[in-house]
């Protein structure tokens, strides 16, 4: 089941990230760190209404932002629709015991559903360009990788924006 997040889902949200963390950096994918994803994220997404959680046996195992606000860092990105009616996918987790198994599927397919419930002309996001397992996945759902962008509090490397025109 998914469902919107609340205050009270952070913690083990935070436990979930963490994990997949450690997860991504014993496969030597420097994606995410003590930066990022930060509680002060999560909180803001829950203050937005814009984060959802993946239940298991009523245990949060993923979770993804569904947000409209389009961050700055994107600007200089070529998107193939206008800039007015996006849906932005951001910090996309599956706990590393439950991958594999087609949670991540499930919570790209309610993302989509979404948007095309609210007429978006598009999904938009980003994936860390030493992440070959992420860009595949998004490929493979019809993504276009568009341009790069760049955190670097979380990495020297690229991040690969993609859009999925509806």
């Amino acid at each position: 089941m998914i469902r919107k997040a609340n205050q009270a889902d952070i913690e083990p949200i935070l436990e979930l990230t963490k994990a997949c963390a450690k997860h991504m950096i014993s496969k030597g994918i420097f994606q995410w760190n003590e930066h990022y994803p930060s509680r002060s994220a999560f909180e803001n997404d829950v203050e937005r209404s814009e984060l959802y959680v993946l239940l298991n046996k009523e245990q949060i195992i993923g979770t993804l932002v569904c947000s409209t606000h389009m961050d700055d860092e994107y600007i200089p990105i070529q998107w193939l629709t206008p800039n007015d009616k996006n849906l932005y996918i951001h910090r996309l987790a599956v706990h590393p015991n439950y991958q594999g198994q087609g949670y991540a599927q499930q919570l790209m397919n309610f993302a989509e559903a979404y948007a095309e419930k609210h007429f978006f002309d598009s999904v938009r996001l980003d994936t860390f360009s030493q992440n070959t397992r992420n860009q595949k996945f998004y490929e493979h759902r019809g993504y276009q990788r568009l341009g790069n962008i760049y955190f670097p509090k979380q990495s020297e490397h690229p991040f690969y924006c993609y859009e999925l025109v509806l």
